[in-house]
């Protein structure tokens, strides 16, 4: 599988990682077979897991350590803070208190003395980004992690962090975790572009979105049959205004990838694989099968013609559903009161 370097970590990675957001009770239960799907990626030339403290309350980073016994060094283990871990306040965010306490935890769950990356799941805007950078680098200095970044960074809030590791000078976010897809192509109006200029990585997930690109037709029935997980009520409902953009779109690609012979998952990991900007696409499989079939795409490479029809499709920097960029909302957006004198 190509590799590719990581921003300016200087580690190389697979240009498609494996996602382990639904190895454990958020997705398969089963250990042994989310164990042998780990194995798998790593026989088909994955080089880089990514999990987070909060997949199933650190179910996922439990398999994934255990599934890595003995082939630590085969991989780049990346992992994520920030989410709450509990009803606690200070068990979640980018404060020095919480990052030292929930490294240690991610440590002992993975089974290892270091992370590769160590990403903070979403912007903190309560604690100052030179605070967070400070504590970060200290890991670094202490052996326990190779680098760090973050995950859903606005631009704006990019070029900051960037700007105080600067001016303390302090180590700075060598990576950007984000959502992107053809139906959430956001990130190329500026996400894209300030990475870019600042020499970071780029690790792209839900390039399916959330299942909608997966090529299975039943996703519309089992809605109506009132079969989704209740945690998306309306994600797949046809008869919301972003519901019926994202059918009539899906229905285009349909035809646009059986024209070009590929299943409609290879059309849209190959479409995130495309962008300059991304160094790796995480697949987040649930089940052994859907590994199998993401896996049949990664040598799969967009000629121009098919990427000017999905930029028809879907016209780029446009997100079908801003909803998708969930947990992304600003306090200042989401807070009334801070918009009132």
């Amino acid at each position: 599988m190509e590799q590719r370097i990581l921003g300016a970590t200087g580690m190389s990675v697979s240009v498609f990682g494996l996602g382990a957001m639904m190895l454990g009770s958020l997705g398969n239960t089963d250990h042994d077979e989310a164990v042998r799907m780990v194995h798998r990626a790593l026989e088909a030339g994955v080089t880089l897991i990514d999990t987070a403290d909060v997949y199933s309350r650190g179910e996922s980073e439990e398999i994934v350590g255990r599934a890595l016994r003995g082939r630590r060094d085969e991989v780049v283990l990346a992992t994520k803070f920030g989410r709450p871990m509990g009803e606690d306040p200070n068990r979640r965010g980018a404060s020095r208190r919480w990052i030292v306490r929930a490294v240690e935890d991610s440590l002992r769950r993975l089974r290892t003395d270091h992370l590769d990356l160590y990403q903070l799941h979403r912007p903190d805007h309560a604690t100052p980004p030179g605070e967070t950078l400070q504590a970060l680098t200290d890991l670094v200095r202490a052996g326990k992690i190779r680098a760090f970044g973050a995950s859903m960074v606005p631009p704006e809030l990019i070029v900051e962090a960037q700007w105080a590791a600067h001016e303390q000078r302090s180590h700075r976010f060598l990576t950007e975790q984000t959502m992107y897809s053809i139906f959430t192509r956001r990130p190329e109006a500026a996400v894209f572009p300030t990475v870019q200029r600042h020499g970071m990585g780029v690790l792209a997930f839900s390039p399916l979105n959330s299942g909608w690109l997966s090529g299975k037709a039943d996703l519309v029935r089992s809605h109506r049959a009132g079969l989704m997980a209740p945690v998306l009520p309306t994600h797949y409902d046809p008869s919301t205004p972003t519901g019926a953009a994202k059918t009539a779109a899906l229905a285009e690609l349909t035809v646009l990838a059986g024209e070009a012979g590929l299943t409609l998952p290879q059309l849209a990991t190959a479409f995130v694989r495309a962008h300059p900007a991304v160094t790796t696409v995480l697949l987040g499989p649930r089940t052994p099968d859907q590994l199998d079939s993401l896996l049949t795409g990664t040598g799969t490479t967009l000629p121009g013609d098919v990427l000017d029809r999905i930029d028809e499709i879907v016209p780029p920097g446009t997100d079908l559903d801003p909803a998708d960029t969930y947990a992304a909302t600003p306090p200042a957006l989401e807070d009334a009161t801070l918009r009132r004198r």
